[in-house]
């Protein structure tokens, strides 16, 4: 069976649009991969500094992916942090990786190009973590003999980064001692509209967390900008935020019901808004609950981690001694 791996970075509280944008399309992948899941604690490390955020933010994203359904029984889910042999195969891969390469990293450039734009030094604020990004994760990758990595269209470039370090490696050796990994990119997943009808994303300040109360749910779902239509006015649910949002949580009979409607005329926003939270605390409402019983217990969550990291180094530990033989370190 072919390799997947997903890297989870823990910078933040999940929403909805993470969910069936993000965490729905690589759980599936375990149904079709050998899937390998990691919390990247040590990339996150380049933007929080914070000891007690990150921490706090490592169980939220663990508890999260566990209650959306990733089962750590049938895949390896780890702390990148608890496999030593990440850091090991980056310090490699730092001998291969031209600084040009890194030059042209898009989240290098964007930092370089604000600083430019403000006046500044152009590294001013850029640490050699946000610089070496790109190499730990090609260390997270090839670690594990990944065959594909699930990515967005805008992030192709740090599998392509990842390819070109490993070729680098492999020629200079004469033997395939890296497997060359894949992108999968998800076309089908759409962009998940926030409450003010942009993509749902945190540096909006427009996302709905996943776990929200029901309470909190009602209040979010209820400001979500519409425009000035009357309640007897007809509606188009192809240009409606509010639908978009009910059709991720509604089955096929109800989405239908509820676009007759719209057309009909006779319903305004409010109503609408209210079939969208009852829908949508039913689907959370399972989720929800698995996930404050998991994080009000995170010394279960460290153990799950833990158990996962014993299983991910049994993986490593080969790569790492074949590549030690390679390069002439191991006697």
């Amino acid at each position: 069976m072919k390799i997947a791996l997903t890297g989870i970075k823990p910078t933040g509280i999940l929403h909805i649009g993470n969910y069936f944008g993000a965490i729905k399309p690589a759980l599936n992948l375990a149904e079709r991969y050998d899937a390998r899941y990691f919390i990247a604690d040590y990339h996150a490390l380049n933007s929080m500094k914070d000891p007690h955020e990150l921490k706090k933010c490592i169980f939220e994203i663990a508890a999260g992916w566990l209650a959306a359904g990733l089962d750590p029984e049938k895949v390896v889910f780890y702390r990148q942090s608890s496999v030593p042999e990440v850091f090991e195969l980056a310090t490699i891969l730092m001998a291969f990786a031209a600084k040009g390469l890194l030059n042209r990293a898009h989240a290098y450039k964007a930092v370089m190009q604000e600083n430019i734009e403000k006046d500044n030094d152009p590294d001013a604020g850029i640490n050699m973590g946000l610089f070496t990004y790109p190499v730990l994760m090609a260390a997270d990758i090839l670690l594990f003999d990944s065959d594909v990595v699930p990515v967005g269209r805008d992030q192709t470039q740090h599998i392509e980064m990842a390819q070109e370090i490993a070729r680098m490696l492999n020629f200079n050796y004469g033997e395939e001692l890296l497997k060359i990994p894949q992108a999968v990119i998800e076309e089908e997943v759409a962009v998940i509209p926030g409450l003010d009808g942009r993509k749902m994303s945190k540096s909006y300040n427009n996302t709905i967390p996943l776990f929200a109360s029901e309470k909190e749910l009602r209040k979010l779902i209820m400001r979500i900008v519409t425009n000035s239509q009357s309640i007897d006015e007809p509606k188009n649910p192809d240009d409606s935020q509010i639908f978009s949002l009910y059709k991720l949580f509604a089955g096929k009979e109800e989405c239908e019901a509820l676009a007759a409607r719209y057309r009909a005329g006779g319903m305004g926003w409010g109503e609408a808004k209210e079939e969208l939270f009852r829908v949508a605390n039913r689907g959370l409402l399972p989720v929800r609950e698995r996930y404050n019983e998991l994080i009000a217990v995170p010394e279960k969550l460290n153990a799950i981690l833990e158990e996962g990291a014993e299983k991910a180094r049994v993986i490593t530990a080969k790569t790492i001694a074949r590549l030690r033989r390679a390069i002439g370190i191991a006697f």
